[in-house]
């Protein structure tokens, strides 16, 4: 028994230094790079048969072989990607999402590559580097570890590495050559992914799809590891690969026979689900390559165009229809990751497992063998399969909720991963399956029909998704989560039903695609056509229907019609280019379209002359000058028979709020300066634009009520230490503007997202009326009445300004169809502009597009965080003119801004932060005068009380 244990303790070492080479591997390659390869097992696969070929077909010296595979292709391959590939990302200022399409891409396309070169059949001949003692390769693993610790902490290049990995742009600016830098780190993680590769490749399968994955399943030692430590890699991988190889001495009785085997052969992948849905993301940016642009029109035309050519096989006969059943099938399947990530904009890699399991439950129910459920025709197993598989899509839907980027990216490769291990592998849930088709369905032909009527449902989902309120919340959701959030999205449930509604239309199409195979194979559902599937629908139009149907037909049509791996090379190459053209091949098909145009210069008579210079004129007026346009808003409103009605300014007492988002008053309060005096009938005094006479001027000193909207009480937040809050309190009575001020670094934005339920404090309690509200969401404040604006525009860019405006509408405090209207007639937007796209238009017409969507709910509060960033001295003009006609109206404002000459004209109350806390308050020409005079600020004012000293660097916000 002692030997035994030794024996698989060896073994253990032997598997986990593996293990721990891919960790150092990635880990270096991702604090070189900040991209996490997930091309690292392609790359093994890769040496592991080039290696092969230099020795077994071509007869090379291994050491020869090793030396040319491991020290010339390997670090070449990674130099490659990083010239070619990573580097015009980097220098276009990608975002993580984009690095990880194009790892993916990188994958696929070298699997493809190898099935293209190699075939797609397994090897046992591979030679054997270093012998089954662990010995060698745990020293090479230890060896490398400490050799890439000792570079990173002692040496000039370490400090180069941290510099670039901590801000890539300032490195630059330093002297530094941050393309050498990374291109060393993916040298150096190719080497390690070869040595994997021609270390492994003798005791496992070597295909192409076997070794990638198995790498890839290690994935969860650099991820415990955060993507820093190599020794905590290097720790893991020994112990997971001890353990594993111990429990293949437990052999219990009974039902846990088969899970502690499972266990004992995928204890990688047990670590990879515990790693990717348990720890701490390794990263928090958008899933997605967001564009800022709208999305591509449909080609005219086209729909009739895949109508005929779905139905052109009808016609077919023999093999070539057998291939064409698996179209519609895979069509519906990659419709669930155009509802997933094309409309949620969240990251699935493990869709397949979906398909699978569909699959799987179709041919159990139908063979009687589903526990507890009778034995059911093909047709009703299907439905009830997608029923069973449906409520599954939490395993992925509920990660979403809190991930992000390269840990979304993770946790659904790890779900995908763990079902193909532990249920498709499993022979007790798979063995002895046949799956039929339909009664009446059993020919090719007839169930070509089915399938494409089955596709016409799933289509007509799809499309439902785009359309109406739940269409913009998810278009808002994909575009700026925070902004949806904002508008009033509930965010969670709306990612929830995304994954839920993707793992059902999947678990339509896998189980299609099994009775049309006529059998369950799982190799159709491995995690590596996961990441195929996946690549295919960015590349072709994640937000496109006929993308997905395009795909379909790729992939199948080129792997029939031609050797197997041209669709996944072809797939892989087209997502290794999407970085550089992120809006897919119909951008490129453009781009290279314009190019071979010949431009040639139009003269023009002199009448076209003056003609173009006028309407050149007309646009910088509109769109330079777009601020002031709201000085004629009411004009307008009156002429089209909307004239506010008199005397609906504010008034004593707790004010009512417009149904139009408390907009009544902007209109006839457009040209009152900051005390309500209204300049001469006739005049603007920041335009010289003609304004109509307002009915009721706000009086200058008004009382404010008693009952204060929203209200701060001993906010405390604190970040590693510093304190970013020190007990601010803060009220936001209704029909006044309070403003917030102070330098950088004084906790300003702290508390603005305090109030917004962006960030809940450590301490304190924020009151909304009676209620409190510290705890809830963003969007639950909404739904309230707390709307806000961001610093940096929220605006969703493929949907248009109206639809914008119609989001807040539908998901704010008061659902009010005709807000919309008046809100867009209200702020200027009722015009040509309403039907553009977002995407393009200038600044200060999408402040007002925020604008209109945060009143567009009728908000009680409206929180602003720097409203005037990006705006003219006309636009900052006419937004004090709206603004102030909100608190007219009665609503509660408060404004964090920079521009003190802006809350100078418009605040009635303002606060001064330093250091997290309040240190003078009062009306605004009193205390901005006193800023005059720091050292009357060294006190808080009022009720605030004495404030601590602070230590330098204490104030981490601005």
């Amino acid at each position: 028994m002692a030997s035994l244990t030794y024996d698989l303790t060896l073994a253990g070492l032997s598997v986990g230094s593996a293990a721990a080479l891919t960790g150092i591997g990635l880990i270096v390659t991702h604090r070189a790079t900040g991209v996490l390869n997930f091309a690292h097992g392609a790359i093994a696969m890769v040496c592991a048969y080039l290696l092969r070929q230099l020795t077994v077909e071509w007869d090379w010296p291994l050491a020869l072989a090793a030396a040319v595979t491991l020290l010339v292709v390997a670090p070449g391959i990674g130099m490659a990607l990083e010239r070619f590939v990573f580097r015009p990302l980097s220098v276009l200022g990608s975002d993580p999402a984009q690095t990880l399409v194009a790892s993916i891409g990188v994958f696929v396309l070298l699997v493809g590559g190898a099935a293209l070169v190699w075939g797609p059949g397994a090897h046992s001949d591979a030679p054997t580097l270093v012998s089954a003692d662990p010995w060698g390769q745990l020293a090479a693993a230890l060896v490398l570890a400490v050799g890439v610790g000792a570079v990173t902490r002692w040496t000039r290049f370490g400090r180069e590495l941290r510099a670039v990995v901590d801000d890539r742009s300032l490195a630059v600016l330093g002297g530094i050559d941050a393309d050498r830098v990374a291109a060393a780190g993916w040298a150096f993680g190719s080497f390690t992914a070869g040595l994997t590769g021609v270390l492994l490749a003798p005791y496992v399968r070597l295909d192409p799809y076997g070794l990638p994955l198995l790498v890839m399943e290690v994935v969860a030692v650099a991820v415990a590891a955060r993507m820093r430590s190599l020794p905590v890699a290097v720790v893991v991988a020994l112990g997971i690969g001890v353990a594993q190889s111990q429990l293949t001495q437990l052999h219990p009785s009974g039902w846990g026979e088969p899970l502690v085997q499972a266990l004992g052969a995928n204890l990688f992948v047990v670590a990879l689900l515990i790693a990717a849905l348990v720890l701490p993301g390794i990263g928090t940016r958008d899933a997605l390559p967001r564009t800022a642009t709208a999305r591509v029109a449909t080609p005219p035309g086209a729909w009739i165009v895949a109508v005929v050519l779905f139905l052109l096989p009808l016609g077919f006969a023999g093999s070539d229809l057998h291939t064409s059943v698996q179209v519609p099938a895979l069509g519906v399947v990659l419709l669930s990751l155009v509802v997933v990530t094309g409309r949620g904009g969240q990251i699935s890699l493990g869709q397949a497992a979906y398909a699978g399991l569909g699959a799987l439950f179709t041919a159990l129910l139908a063979a009687g063998r589903f526990p507890g459920l009778p034995e059911l025709p093909e047709l009703a197993a299907l439905a009830v399969a997608v029923l069973l598989v449906a409520p599954l899509g939490l395993l992925t839907g509920w990660p979403a909720i809190s991930r992000h980027g390269l840990a979304l990216a993770l946790a659904t490769f790890a779900v995908g991963v763990g079902v193909s291990r532990f249920v498709f592998a499993q022979p007790y849930a798979t063995s002895g399956l046949n799956l039929g088709r339909p009664a009446g369905f059993e020919g090719d032909r007839a169930y070509y029909v089915l399938e494409l009527c089955l596709l016409a449902g799933a289509l007509l989902a799809a499309h439902a998704l785009r359309r109406g309120r739940t269409g913009r919340a998810l278009a808002a959701m994909r575009d700026h989560e925070a902004g949806a959030s904002a508008a009033g999205v509930r965010v969670p449930a709306l990612k929830v039903t995304a994954f839920v509604a993707g793992a059902a239309l999947a678990a339509l199409g896998g189980g299609m695609l099994g009775m049309g195979l006529r059998a369950f194979d799982p190799a159709a559902y491995d995690p590596v056509r996961g990441l195929l599937w996946f690549a295919a629908i960015v590349v072709l139009g994640a937000d496109s229907v006929l993308g997905a149907l395009a795909a379909a037909a790729l992939l199948v049509g080129l792997d029939a019609g031609t050797r197997g791996g041209v669709a996944a090379a072809l797939i892989g190459l087209l997502a290794v280019l999407v970085g550089r053209f992120p809006g897919g091949p119909y951008e490129a098909l453009r781009l290279a379209t314009g190019r071979l145009r010949l431009h040639r210069e139009a003269a023009l008579t002199p009448l076209g002359a003056r003609v173009r210079g006028r309407l050149r004129a007309t646009v910088k007026e509109f769109g330079a000058g777009e601020g002031a346009a709201v000085v004629g808003v009411t004009d307008s409103a009156r002429r089209s028979g909307s004239t506010p009605t008199p005397g609906a300014g504010r008034t004593e007492g707790p004010a009512r709020p417009h149904p139009a988002g408390a907009t009544g008053a902007i209109g006839q309060a457009e040209g009152r300066d900051r005390h309500g005096a209204t300049p001469r009938s006739g005049e603007d005094r920041s335009e010289g634009r003609t304004v109509p006479e307002p009915t009721r001027p706000r009086a200058p000193h008004d009382k404010p009520t008693s009952r204060h909207v929203l209200r701060a009480r001993g906010l405390r937040v604190a970040y590693d230490g510093f304190t970013a809050l020190g007990g601010v309190d803060l009220d936001l009575p209704p029909g006044r503007i309070t403003a917030v001020v102070g330098p950088n670094g004084a906790g300003k934005s702290t508390l603005f997202h305090c109030l917004a339920g962006t960030l809940r404090p450590e301490a304190g309690r924020v009151g909304f009326g009676e209620r409190d509200i510290t705890r809830l969401p963003a969007h639950a404040r909404t739904r309230l009445g707390v709307a806000r604006t961001f610093q940096q525009l929220a605006v969703f860019p493929t949907l248009t300004v109206a639809e914008n405006v119609r989001v807040g509408a539908e998901q704010g405090r008061v659902v009010d169809a005709g807000a919309v209207e008046r809100v867009l007639r209200l702020l200027g937007l009722h015009g040509a502009v309403r039907s553009l796209p977002a995407a393009g238009l200038p600044t200060g017409t999408l402040r007002r597009v925020e604008l209109a969507r945060a009143l567009a709910g009728s908000p009680r509060v409206l929180l602003l965080d720097e409203p005037a960033a990006g705006l003219d001295t006309g636009e900052v003009a006419a937004l004090a003119r709206v603004l102030r006609a909100l608190a007219a109206d009665g609503m509660a404002l408060l404004v964090v801004e920079h521009d003190l000459d802006l809350v100078a004209d418009l605040a009635d109350t303002v606060h001064v932060m330093t250091a997290g806390r309040i240190v003078a308050s009062g009306p605004a020409e009193h205390v901005l005068e006193r800023l005059d005079r720091p050292q009357e600020l060294q006190q808080p004012q009022g009720p605030q009380e004495p404030s601590r000293p602070q230590g330098p660097g204490t104030a981490v916000d601005g």
